[in-house]
C-alpha cells in the first residue's frame, strides 16, 4: 500500500509491516505501547525503553550509525526513523533496498499525526486513536506560568534547545518561555548565557548526561537563577512518553 511520511515522501509499504527495524528510541517504546514488540527485529542501542528490549532483538547501531550488513540480514520490510534523530546519507542508502518512514516532530499536533499513521500502517487505529485521546487529556489543564529558562543539551560546548524544535515546544507546554531566541539547537558561551539572565537553567539528562556536579559552576555563573537537572526524556521524547510529561512538567517548580 502506498503512504505519505511527515516529509511527504510516499513509500510503498506491505501492509501490515511483519519485520520491521526502528531508528528512533522514542518510536521504538511507541510501537510497543501499540502492542507491535513482536514485529520489531532491529532497534539502536538507544531504545532503552521498555528495559528488556535490546536483549531480545538485534542491536543495529545509534541513530546517526547504522550496521548495513546487520540489517539487510533481518532483511526488513519497513524501518521508521526521524528527519533530525537520524543521518540523512545513512537513511537514503537504506531507502535504496527498504520502505523507510520518516517522521518530523515539532509540535504534539506533528506527533499525534504520526502516531494516526502508524496505527493506519500497522492496521492499529483503534489503539492509536485511544492513545492520542489520552495524550490530549493530559495536558488539557494548563501549567502554571514558571518564567523564562535555557534548556541545555550539551557541555563543552555549551549548547541549548532554541526555537523550531520539539523541546521548545514542549518547553511553552511547561510552562516555561524559553530564553533562546535562536533557532535549533545553538552553541552559546557563558557571557551569553549570563546575559540571557534566565529564572531557570535546565540541564537535560539527555543527549549529554548532566550530572549535580555540574550545577556548583552554572550557579556561580547564574546565582539568582533556579537550576535544575531535568528528566530529557519528558522534553524530548514524542510518542508515547507524553503520557509521562505533564505529571512531570506540574512537579517541576
Amino acid at each position: 500500500m502506498l503512504f505519505t511520511d511527515q516529509l511527504n515522501r510516499k513509500i510503498t509499504i506491505p501492509s501490515p509491516p511483519k519485520r520491521v527495524v526502528s531508528l528512533v528510541p522514542s518510536q521504538t517504546e511507541l510501537l510497543v505501547d501499540l502492542g507491535l514488540e513482536e514485529r520489531l527485529v532491529g532497534v539502536t542501542k538507544f531504545c532503552v525503553h521498555p528495559s528488556h528490549l535490546r536483549k531480545s532483538k538485534t542491536i543495529v547501531g545509534g541513530t546517526k550509525d547504522y550496521r548495513f550488513e546487520q540489517i539487510d540480514q533481518l532483511k526488513p520490510d519497513l524501518i521508521i526513523g526521524n528527519k533530525e534523530e537520524n543521518n540523512r546519507d545513512g537513511i537514503e542508502t537504506l531507502a535504496q533496498k527498504y520502505p523507510v518512514w520518516l517522521s518530523d516532530i515539532s509540535s504534539l499536533k506533528e506527533n499525534n499525526h504520526m502516531i494516526l499513521e502508524l496505527g493506519k500502517i500497522f492496521q492499529v487505529s483503534e489503539k492509536a486513536e485511544s492513545l492520542v485521546k489520552e495524550i490530549n487529556s493530559s495536558f488539557e489543564k494548563p501549567m502554571e506560568s514558571k518564567g523564562s529558562a535555557v534548556y541545555l543539551i550539551w557541555n563543552k560546548p555549551l549548547m541549548a534547545a532554541g526555537q523550531s524544535t520539539f523541546i521548545d515546544f514542549m518547553l511553552k507546554i511547561a510552562g516555561f518561555t524559553n530564553a533562546t531566541r535562536r533557532d535549533r539547537y545553538p552553541e552559546i558561551t557563558d557571557k551569553e548565557l549570563k546575559s540571557l539572565s534566565p529564572n531557570h537553567l535546565l540541564l537535560s539528562s539527555e543527549p549529554f548526561p548532566f550530572k549535580r556536579k555540574h550545577i556548583d559552576y552554572f550557579q556561580s555563573l547564574l546565582p539568582n537563577t533556579k537550576i535544575k537537572l531535568v528528566d530529557g526524556e519528558m522534553f524530548s521524547w514524542y510518542g508515547s512518553r507524553l503520557l509521562k510529561s505533564a505529571d512531570y512538567f506540574r512537579s517541576l517548580k
